[in-house]
């Protein structure tokens, strides 16, 4: 949705409206929440479902590699770069704590579920560590928010990556919660109906699983009252906040929302990687995050999952083009050449080379009917 037809969508409603229903996903039982569900299911398109084939049959026809170390991984990171997109794209605060949230979330798992370090790990069930793991995570993401909203731009990146900064030396020097900077590891997932969800096969199921629900859940929202006035609020939010809108409130929680998606793909890295250290939360990993959504588009929630795929693709396979100690240059080659050519990212350029196609055509055809 742009700019406009944010303010107008905002405009056309009463701020008591907006107010009467909540930031959360249980705004999905409010009233008027099945028109706009039936109007989302309005918009799948026959490529979806060729998409959605694609990834169904995906694991059936590729090794193990591909379905688990290409496949999952990219889904799990473009969930965290799907969380990023909703806060920068739709809410206009970009963050850089997001992997630190999925890594809190993980931490946590780690924590209250069991691992290597019993001495430490609480052994609690794998069902009630995972719910209060993502739980504390949203409530962290929120805490985060409250800290950042009320600044804009350069600041509120700058805040955020000092939130994720002091968390990996936190988790870097603490031996008590954290263990230091050795950190958990044999953290695997359960098995589930029967079903070892560390094999590849389940895994890639439950990551897409998880992956599609964040993808519509995203795409739902940002049609919902509440996504509409968190882009009037990235809009204007002088205006927003002048019209009775609590500007600091919506704004948290989004933070809250995204905080959910991070925390989800929190989970899912670490049993993909069966560990979590304080290098999973480095610099290096937020920065990553913020690489893969702005390679595949922020405007676009299908443009985490893309970008993603880039990256991994490009993170596994660049050492068969330069050094191993060198890979990085690749990554920061392509994202400078999309960033220069294309800011909308790969999405922005799919876009605009089909504009140009179209005008094309338009013009061949205008042609003709002139020498007709």
């Amino acid at each position: 949705m742009n700019s406009s037809a944010a303010a107008s969508a905002v405009a056309a409603r009463r701020p008591t409206d907006l107010h009467a229903v909540p930031a959360s996903p249980a705004s999905a039982a409010a009233p008027g929440a099945w028109p706009r569900l039936s109007a989302a299911w309005s918009t799948v398109r026959w490529r979806h479902a060729v998409v959605l084939l694609a990834l169904l049959v995906y694991p059936f026809v590729v090794s193990p590699f591909f379905t688990f170390q290409i496949g999952a991984q990219s889904l799990a990171l473009g969930l965290i770069a799907l969380s990023l997109t909703f806060l920068g794209g739709y809410g206009g605060m970009v963050s850089l704590a997001q992997m630190t949230v999925a890594g809190f979330a993980a931490y946590m798992l780690a924590i209250f579920g069991t691992s290597s370090n019993t001495a430490i790990s609480l052994g609690w069930p794998w069902w009630l560590a995972l719910a209060v793991a993502i739980s504390l995570a949203t409530l962290f993401s929120a805490a985060i928010g409250w800290l950042s909203v009320r600044t804009e731009g350069i600041y509120t990146i700058m805040i955020t990556l000092a939130v994720g900064v002091a968390f990996f030396y936190l988790a870097q020097q603490n031996y008590t919660v954290f263990n230091g900077f050795q950190g958990f590891s044999r953290i695997g997932p359960p098995t589930l109906f029967g079903y070892d969800l560390h094999q590849p096969l389940p895994f890639y199921f439950i990551v897409l699983s998880c992956s599609l629900g964040g993808y519509w859940f995203v795409k739902y929202l940002i049609g919902a009252p509440f996504g509409v006035a968190l882009q009037g609020i990235r809009d204007n939010p002088r205006r927003m906040q002048a019209l009775g809108f609590n500007v600091t409130a919506h704004r948290v929680a989004a933070y809250a929302v995204s905080g959910f998606l991070a925390a989800v793909a929190g989970v899912l890295l670490v049993w993909y990687n069966g560990r979590i250290s304080p290098g999973t939360v480095g610099t290096g990993a937020m920065i990553n995050i913020l690489i893969i959504a702005v390679l595949g588009g922020m405007k676009h929630p299908i443009g985490a999952f893309i970008g993603a795929i880039v990256f991994v693709l490009l993170q596994n396979f660049a050492i068969d083009l330069i050094d191993r100690e060198r890979f990085n240059l690749v990554i920061g080659g392509v994202f400078l050449a999309i960033v220069l050519f294309s800011p909308d990212g790969l999405l922005g350029l799919w876009q605009s080379l089909r504009t140009r196609l179209a005008g094309r055509r338009i013009s061949k055809h205008g042609l003709g009917r002139i020498h007709q």
